[in-house]
């Protein structure tokens, strides 16, 4: 490889950085952050928080599937490190615990996600088209969750 050549991938190289600039640094920002010892969740805090999404999100279920126009299965409460629901093909649905350190609209934007597999298992224009029709501000919780959950995930592992 020439000199010149050499230059210019270098600088192809430099130009391809700083075009991702912000996302390299929000990411390094993520990634240096440490959660303080007395911020991760202990077992017995992991476990009150459970007991309180078992009442709650189910009433939410149950408020959200007529509106939506779908049955579910069983409801299961977890303790997961990086979901925040599932839908089986079955109609069973899972949540983790951990939304109920989060506002009530994204534990609410959860369960409509959630809810609204029972019509499209994908993520296609049509899902979130269902998603729309019954939580209109889906968008503005669902960033609030990108943003703000992985922290949220730490707590449970430090």
């Amino acid at each position: 490889m020439s000199l010149t050549e050499l230059v210019s991938e270098i600088n192809i190289s430099r130009i391809i950085l700083l075009s991702h600039r912000a996302w390299i640094e929000k990411a390094e920002k993520k990634v240096s952050r440490e959660i303080p010892p007395s911020e991760i969740l202990t077992r017995e805090e992991i476990e009150k928080l459970a007991d309180k999404a078992v009442k709650l999100i189910p009433e939410r279920v149950a408020y959200y599937a007529p509106k939506i126009g779908v049955t579910y299965g069983r409801i299961t409460i977890r303790n997961q490190r990086s979901r925040w629901g599932s839908c089986s093909s079955k109609g069973n649905l899972n949540f983790n615990c951990l939304l109920m350190l989060t506002p009530m609209e994204v534990i609410d934007s959860v369960v409509v996600h959630e809810l609204c597999h029972r019509k499209e298992m994908n993520h296609s224009k049509a899902f979130y088209a269902e998603i729309q029709k019954v939580f209109p501000d889906y968008d503005k919780w669902n960033r609030w969750l990108k943003e703000h959950g992985p922290g949220i995930m730490r707590r449970m592992t430090g």
